[in-house]
This record gives C-alpha cells, sequence and structure tokens, in this order.
C-alpha cells in the first residue's frame, strides 16, 4: 500500500535537516583560526607595546596553533598602524595591539580614526610615565631639570612618542602642573619609546618621558637615570625612583594597551580570542615577563575594555585641550 507524505511533512523534514548540518557558533568557533595571524604593533621594534606584542604572540601561538606574527607598521605618531588595523579585513586574520593613542589622535586632527573603529577584545596592561635623563647629563634630581627648563626655556627638548601621544601629553602636564610654559621643553616626534631612548643616548635629546620600564635595559647599563615616575606610588622594580607628587607636582599618567580586531568582526571571533587572551594575561610566563620587565597588567574582557576605551576618549579631548594640543 502506497502512503503519500504531504508537502507540509516534506518541508518540514527540509528544514529539520538544514539545522542540523548548519554549523553551531561552537563549530564555528573551533574553525578559527585556520590560518596565520598578522598582529600589527603601531609603534617600533623595541620598544615596550612592541616587546608586550611579541610575548602576547608567543603564548597566542601556543594556545590557538596558528603562527602569530608581530608587525611593526610605524608613522604618524601611531596612526599608521592603527588604521592598518581598524581597515583590515574582519574575518580574524589580523589583530592590533591597540594603544592610548587611539583616544588621542583624533582630538589632535591626526586622523578621523578612533576607538569605535575597532572591536574591543581584551585590555592587557598599563604603565605609568617617567621622566628619563641621560646618565651623563649635569641633572641628578627632578627639581633639578625643571630649574633648568624653568630658566633656560627651549634649551632641554624630550621626546618618547608623536606628537601628542601618551608621553607627550604625560611632558605637557607635568609642566603645567609645576607652572612651566609648556613649550619650555619642546618636543621632538619619534617613532616610539625605543627611538626616543637611542636619541637621548646619543645626545639628540634631553629627557624622555616614557615608561620606565621602557629604559630598563638602558637603565640597567647605566646609560640613563630615572628621575621621577607619573605614578601614585613608587615602581617596585625602581624603588629608588620617586613619584612626581613627592616632589610636590600633583601629576599622573600612564599609557595603556589592549587587543582589537577590525570593526564589524564577529561575536564568535571576540569569544575564541577574548578566551586565548584571558590565558595568556593569566599564564605564569606572561605574569613573569611583564613582573621582570616592570609592566603593570590590568586585564579586562571585551565589553569592559570598549567601555574602558570610551571613559579614556572623553576623558583625554578634556586633557589635551586643557595643554593645547586639541585642534
Amino acid at each position: 500500500m502506497r502512503r503519500w507524505i504531504s508537502t507540509g511533512v516534506i518541508l518540514a523534514l527540509i528544514v529539520l535537516a538544514l539545522v542540523a548540518t548548519a554549523p553551531t557558533p561552537a563549530a564555528a568557533q573551533a574553525k578559527y583560526p585556520s590560518r596565520p595571524i598578522q598582529l600589527i604593533c603601531p609603534w617600533a621594534a623595541g620598544g615596550g607595546t612592541d616587546r608586550i606584542a611579541r610575548m602576547v604572540a608567543v603564548l597566542l601561538e601556543k594556545d590557538l596553533g596558528q603562527p602569530v606574527t608581530v608587525v611593526n607598521r610605524t608613522g604618524g605618531s601611531g596612526a599608521v598602524g592603527h588604521t592598518a588595523g581598524a581597515t583590515a579585513a574582519p574575518d580574524g586574520s589580523t589583530i592590533t595591539i591597540v594603544t592610548i593613542e587611539i583616544t588621542q589622535m583624533h582630538w589632535q586632527g591626526l586622523t578621523p580614526l578612533t576607538y569605535r573603529d575597532f572591536t574591543p577584545v581584551a585590555l592587557l596592561n598599563i604603565d605609568p610615565a617617567g621622566v628619563q635623563v641621560a646618565v651623563n647629563a649635569e641633572w641628578k634630581t627632578l627639581k633639578e631639570l625643571l630649574d633648568y627648563v624653568r630658566a633656560n626655556p627651549g634649551k632641554a627638548m624630550a621626546s618618547g612618542t608623536g606628537k601628542g601621544g601618551v608621553w607627550d601629553i604625560a611632558r605637557a602636564g607635568m609642566l603645567k602642573t609645576a607652572g612651566i610654559p609648556v613649550d619650555a621643553m619642546p618636543w621632538v616626534p619619534s617613532t616610539g619609546a625605543a627611538t626616543g631612548l637611542q636619541e637621548l643616548v646619543a645626545g639628540g635629546v634631553q629627557v624622555v618621558t616614557a615608561s620606565l620600564p621602557e629604559g630598563s635595559t638602558l637603565i640597567e647599563a647605566k646609560k640613563v637615570r630615572p628621575l621621577a615616575i607619573m605614578a601614585d606610588q613608587r615602581d617596585p622594580l625602581f624603588p629608588n625612583v620617586p613619584t612626581l607628587k613627592e616632589q610636590g607636582i600633583n601629576w599622573t599618567m600612564g599609557a595603556w594597551r589592549g587587543i582589537a580586531l577590525p570593526k564589524g568582526s564577529s561575536p564568535e571571533l571576540v569569544a575564541v580570542l577574548e578566551k586565548a587572551l584571558d590565558k595568556v594575561v593569566k599564564s605564569a610566563e606572561f605574569s613573569d615577563f611583564m613582573k621582570k620587565n616592570g609592566f603593570g597588567i590590568l586585564s579586562k574582557p571585551a565589553a569592559e575594555f570598549g567601555k574602558f576605551m570610551a571613559e579614556q576618549d572623553d576623558s583625554m579631548g578634556k586633557l589635551m585641550k586643557e595643554v593645547g594640543l586639541v585642534k
């Protein structure tokens, strides 16, 4: 006896078959990454951001099972690298170590790019600025340096990043708080802390306001002398370096770094990388590396990192207006 199956039943069976064979979010996540990943660093090789990026790359590679290659895309006070990362295909093959400059560059008219052009994944660290001079410099204390700057405007030049970058703002805020004209210590743009420190040792500039960890190698080699740190407390790795507050200047400033995907990246990609980066930050290798090099760890997942960047963007805009860096 022939049995007839209604059209409705046939359609229902087809739908069930499609649902059964469709990739689930878990399956989609399991497929990523299926090819090598490029990690864009907007700053020069050898600097703090580059060093952290390379450690993250090594640990991500172990967890994800695909090569993770750091590519330094410098220039434009961070605009070149950040733009390259933001405009990459949102397929997970390119990630970027974004820095505090993403909340600053658009305020000074360097680029229309903002943190909104990225999909946040995780915040990794934050480091306070420092004040560093060559070991053969005439200034042994911050007071001696600032007294010289006050009496000889324009003769002591500073560097450590591009114009309007975090270390430039650190310099400007310190001078303004100390009652010294911001242009009394002119800023010489560089591609990052490593380049600025090289110029410091070579005598091209007299001051670098990058973080102390970025100058740690040269400090240990007795080529650079740290005079102060722009934090609430002294750094345990540099216990003899006083804070600005200890020296009568109520000013703090720090740089942060995190990982982001291009805008439009899928939640599945974010979830995979967020989980992997959580493992990175909690790993003994990362903790030991950060502690050994004096980098501070500040971890936030995707949603919190996005909120953090929004708050930073607002506060940076207000601060940069105060020190005359907004165009």
